[in-house]
């Protein structure tokens, strides 16, 4: 059926396979469709993302006072070493 709207094709392999038979289990054959496990699937990872924005945030913010405050435990021979040698890379 023609659309105007990205179709998504779905191998059930894998994880995938196991998640599914997992819920199929517990709910039955006909209790989810596709689409809705799209959708919680979508809301679940923006969660997470919005998440590590916070925890991101806060570690900023946390860092940001110890600097403000100068209480960032530097070690500051090996500050020194690199302000006169510069950075140098291992490989």
């Amino acid at each position: 059926m023609p659309t105007k709207h990205p179709r998504h094709a779905i191998t059930e392999t894998g994880p995938v396979a196991i998640a599914l038979a997992d819920l199929r289990d517990k709910v039955g054959e006909d209790g989810f469709t596709l689409a809705e496990l799209v959708v919680l699937g979508a809301q679940r990872k923006l969660f997470e993302a919005e998440l590590a924005e916070v925890a991101g945030a806060r570690s900023r913010a946390r860092l940001a006072q110890m600097v403000r405050a100068g209480t960032v435990p530097v070690d500051i021979e090996a500050a020194d070493e690199v302000r006169r040698s510069g950075w140098v890379r291992t490989v």
